[in-house]
């Protein structure tokens, strides 16, 4: 018999683990039985805090919050150059996990999760047990423990897939090597449990705890977001990605059931994926009316709040994790906007999480919430600053700068800033959602959209043109109605790291990536200065050389007036921390030099210009070099041609001739996608970056040492490969000939 080693076996109120909250931070019961235990809701509580310290450790706080929640068309960080020397975060980064069972970070996430569902197992054994079962407060502590399995296996089965499922608490002598069950499996066995409890728990604005606990707010919106993915797309052992009803026997199974009462009082058994959309509807249109509520005005006091440490209940934010300094939140140090050689005790962040060029690019100019989510600012010696790279914009929504805590000067970690794991406004996007494929864009899904919008577009001088509009002009058929949905959640949530899950679910992950890509590339490739000239009049003209590359990429015209570079300048000599001091002149569009002059912009910063590199080689006689020196000898009138490097044979040539003569050396300049580009999803290939075919490889395997300690898992099948896909290959777009090279 064999005992796995992500299952604690100790009972876990009985541990006395420091807490992730300052409502945590308790000691823990003495050695007693469950039945003790539970014989009183605040011995069950501190059983219940077992759980929630599970969200202050490290798997949690950077890895499964954030930093292994990008490769997406929206959050996205590069890589460095080449495989790390052991398995490393950079490999997820790039959709390159497929090998790494060893890397310890992969191990104690899988035990982390494993563990959380363990505890809230303990609690909702207790609490069913518990002389106070009728309890209303027993009866909340057991829903925020079912909350918490349901969060966890929703992150373990969009992490790992197939997942052992464990519904009893692991007991000493117990076999706990169990093979891996199916995902969809599972979330109709979380969404029963959901669906069981949600009526017996408090709203956060009644709850101890508010929205720093999980409420029958975030209930709902749970119920509403898994039944989503039970509706949705997940990749399978055969390594496709298909839904449930594509190959399991979801009429008949009543293990892929679940019944619930619907709005209108009718007892209702989902079992088909449309039937989990109206679960999703119905639990979404729930939330609305029993607690509406209007999103809050200003958008960025949302974040700005947990900047400030100020939790507001009933209202944007259904459940935030809580965090204290001493005990976890890497929220403003792996996440957010950069801070380094402070001196005023804000700490330094080392940032893992950026945003695609394109993601920013692709906002409305009247959206508000451009310029809180990407974050074109730094900070550095207290001092406001250009972000190093403006091709992997900060995200702006957590500043530890603005922290009104004092850090100190050498923090980093722990900073005590809460991370929402769902805002409201992401309950009117699902109702939205849900509505739209099971009737079209109705007028409930059209006014869902319109909320959020009508936030992000209050000030906008063409308020009907961004909102009315839109809406109206999306709404023509159910297909541009879902693509609109699918852009507002990339534009309401960038940096909140939902778009790699949404992106499962749709099935759309391998076409945004390479969408994201194939605009990188245009852009790029528009924006390279050796292919245009800037006309008197401020016209651009293609010159003749570059036609054959635009005839290549013809797409390349759409981007004709994306900026190249971006021209900045920031006031007050830069002694004002705030980004208001920087000014962008055109942080979006074309500009030449001059016009920057003109209005006192004097520095600027590489943007589409960034994402294209380009090759310069030699050919003389029919072999290639990389390098040609020139020199003259004006006495005799005479150049001399030297020829080397690459793997030329001769290894170097001499060419010499007068200087009226041509050397009869052509120069090529070969123009391919940025080393940036090129690392971003380096792992989603199919001939070159950005042209990827089939499922992503999303997936983690289960760790070395958890292999090893059992008998039915392994990482056969979905969709790993046998060997590392690392290597750096560019996409190349085309090729500039001089056979006059002089």
């Amino acid at each position: 018999m064999k005992y796995l080693r992500y299952i604690s076996l100790a009972f876990a109120g009985m541990l006395g683990l420091s807490s992730c909250s300052d409502f945590l931070d308790v000691e823990s019961p003495s050695q007693q039985d469950p039945d003790f235990v539970f014989s009183n809701t605040n011995d069950a509580t501190q059983v219940l805090n077992g759980a929630y310290a599970l969200f202050g450790e490290d798997p949690f706080t950077s890895r499964m919050s954030c930093v292994w929640m990008q490769n997406t068309d929206v959050e996205a960080y590069g890589p460095s150059a080449g495989r790390p020397n052991t398995a490393h975060r950079s490999d997820i980064w790039a959709l390159q996990a497929s090998e790494d069972a060893s890397f310890a970070d992969i191990y104690k996430a899988w035990n982390n999760n494993l563990l959380a569902v363990d505890r809230a197992n303990q609690v909702i054994e207790g609490a069913n047990a518990s002389a106070l079962a009728e309890d209303s407060e027993m009866k909340q502590i057991k829903g925020e423990a079912v909350c918490l399995k349901a969060t966890r296996y929703l992150m373990l089965c969009n992490f790992w897939g197939d997942v052992p499922y464990f519904d009893v608490t692991a007991k000493f002598g117990e076999e706990l090597d169990k093979p891996r069950t199916d995902k969809f499996i599972i979330y109709s066995k979380m969404l029963q449990e959901l669906v069981d409890v949600e009526n017996s728990m408090k709203f956060s604005d009644v709850n101890t705890g508010g929205i720093e606990r999980m409420n029958r707010d975030y209930a709902l919106g749970l119920i509403a977001k898994i039944a989503l993915f039970r509706a949705g797309y997940a990749k399978t052992v055969d390594g496709q990605m298909k839904r449930a009803d594509e190959y399991l026997d979801v009429t008949s199974n009543e293990e892929l059931a679940v019944t619930y009462t619907d709005l209108s009082g009718n007892t209702v058994t989902a079992r088909t994926y449309k039937d989990y959309y109206q679960m999703a509807k119905n639990y979404a249109q729930k939330l609305v009316n029993m607690k509406p509520r209007q999103l809050r005005a200003d958008y960025a006091s949302i974040f700005m709040d947990e900047n400030e440490y100020r939790v507001v209940n009933n209202d944007e934010i259904l459940y935030e994790v809580a965090f204290t300094e001493s005990r976890g939140g890497d929220v403003g140090w792996c996440i957010g906007v950069t801070n380094t050689n402070s001196k005023k005790g804000n700490g330094t962040t080392t940032n893992q999480v950026g945003f695609t060029p394109t993601y920013y690019m692709s906002f409305s100019e009247n959206d508000v919430r451009r310029d809180v989510t990407c974050a074109w600012w730094s900070h550095d010696n207290d001092t406001i600053a250009m972000a190093s790279n403006v091709n992997s914009l900060n995200v702006g929504k957590w500043d530890r700068a603005l922290a009104t805590k004092e850090l100190g000067a050498e923090s980093s970690k722990g900073t005590g800033i809460n991370w929402p794991l769902m805002r409201y406004s992401d309950v009117l996007l699902m109702l939205a959602e849900a509505e739209n494929e099971l009737n079209g864009p109705t007028a409930l899904a059209k006014e869902m959209l319109t909320k959020v919008r009508a936030r992000a577009f209050a000030n906008s001088p063409e308020y009907s043109k961004d909102v009315t509009e839109y809406v109206e002009n999306v709404s023509t058929d159910q297909a541009k109605f879902f693509n609109a949905i699918v852009d507002e959640r990339a534009w309401e949530f960038g940096g909140e790291c939902l778009r790699r899950f949404d992106l499962i679910r749709w099935n759309l992950y391998g076409q945004k990536l390479n969408e994201c890509v194939k605009a990188m590339h245009d852009w790029g490739i528009a924006s390279t200065s050796d292919f245009w000239d800037v006309m008197e009049d401020g016209t651009i003209s293609m010159k003749p050389e570059a036609e054959n590359i635009i005839a290549q990429n013809p797409d390349v015209q759409k981007y004709m007036n994306w900026a190249d570079v971006v021209y900045y300048k920031i006031e007050n000599s830069g002694t004002a921390n705030e980004k208001a001091a920087i000014k962008r002149l055109n942080p979006k569009y074309r500009i030449t030099e001059e016009e920057a002059l003109e209005n006192g912009y004097k520095l600027n910063k590489k943007w589409g210009s960034n994402l294209v590199s380009n090759v310069t080689t030699f050919e003389y006689n029919g072999v290639i070099y990389t390098k040609c020196e020139k020199t003259t000898n004006n006495a005799e009138g005479t150049a001399k041609y030297v020829l080397s490097g690459g793997n030329a044979e001769p290894k170097t040539t001499t060419v010499e001739v007068a200087v009226t003569e041509l050397p009869g050396i052509t120069r090529i300049r070969t123009y391919r996608e940025s080393e940036a580009v090129m690392r971003m999803f380096r792992g989603y290939t199919g001939g070159g970056t950005g042209q990827g075919t089939g499922a992503v490889p999303y997936l983690l395997p289960i760790g070395t040492t958890t292999l090893t300690s059992s008998s039915v898992l392994n990482n056969d099948g979905y969709g790993f490969s046998s060997t590392y896909t690392g290597d750096d290959v560019p996409v190349v777009f085309g090729t500039i000939s001089n056979p006059e090279y002089k």
